[in-house]
């Protein structure tokens, strides 16, 4: 506890990040908080009146005393409304396939880092190939193959995106598994997984969670991406990029919150979180203490 506590208190020192931090957390707790902030649930048919479409920023209702702060869309959704309810789907999809890509790119690339010689090679040369490819455009293949869904998308970015946490912890990896205690706990005829996860990986956490923060900003905007092409979440469950999308075709029209108001939240979304990613990087490695 005194150890988190310290480091809160480090990262507070760097009003910007502490700034981004706390945007962050109310991002996420309004996103979880959702069904209860919100003016009304964009989804229940019931709720909805078409007469009400694409009313601008401060409208009234017409057949009840709902106010749309931020306009509706083009089915009459009130626009706030869409946009938590699309956060707290954006952040799901975003966390999930983070925390799917580190499972798998953690065990393969401590593997590789323990085993060594050709296994080694072998597992490089494989994160290599898929990392020659961009993230989007293997995403995108393996979709066009899968179809749209939640499942389907997070497993997309999962394969896209696992190289990164591979490479990542093996470089660390090889380090420390050059170290007098590695070479120890080997003579001590330890087995392979228990000198996995009982001894190089907690020496390999800090580069990870900061690898891991910068891809939940990542797969968050190759969700948007995707959703926005019209190939990742289906207008059943709309991310910030599906809402995004649905109001593109009107921005011409000068119907410009229908679609820049969800980007801004994904802007500032992505932004606090890679301010986030950048601030950790600095305090959990001891060069660069100074800047």
């Amino acid at each position: 506890m005194k150890g988190a506590a310290g480091l809160l208190a480090r990262y507070a020192e760097d009003r910007v990040a502490a700034a981004a931090l706390a945007l962050f957390a109310l991002l996420a707790l309004a996103a979880l908080a959702a069904p209860w902030l919100a003016p009304q649930n964009p989804y229940d048919l019931a709720q909805l009146d078409i007469l009400d479409a694409r009313l601008p920023p401060g409208s009234a209702a017409g057949a009840t005393e709902l106010v749309y702060r931020l306009g509706t869309d083009a089915q009459g959704r009130d626009m706030l409304s869409a946009m938590l309810y699309g956060l707290r789907i954006s952040l799901a999809v975003g966390f999930a396939a983070t925390a799917g890509g580190l499972a798998l790119g953690l065990l393969v690339g401590l593997s590789s880092a323990l085993a060594g010689g050709r296994v080694d090679a072998l597992i490089m040369r494989a994160a290599d190939l898929q990392l020659a490819f961009p993230a989007i455009l293997l995403a995108l293949i393996l979709l066009a193959a899968l179809g749209p869904g939640p499942g389907k998308i997070v497993a997309a970015l999962v394969a896209a995106q696992w190289a990164y946490y591979a490479r990542a912890v093996r470089g660390v990896a090889l380090v420390e598994r050059e170290k007098d205690y590695i070479a120890a706990v080997r003579l001590l005829g330890l087995s392979g997984p228990r000198i996995l996860f009982r001894h190089l990986l907690p020496n390999c956490l800090p580069a990870l969670i900061v690898v891991a923060t910068l891809q939940v900003g990542a797969a968050i905007a190759l969700e948007a991406t995707l959703s926005f092409l019209g190939v990742g979440l289906p207008v059943t469950e709309p991310s910030l990029g599906l809402l995004i999308a649905n109001g593109f075709q009107y921005l011409l029209s000068g119907k410009y919150w229908i679609s820049v108001f969800p980007g801004l939240l994904l802007l500032g979304l992505i932004l606090a979180i890679n301010l986030v990613a950048e601030r950790l990087r600095v305090l959990l490695n001891p060069r660069l203490q100074g800047v």
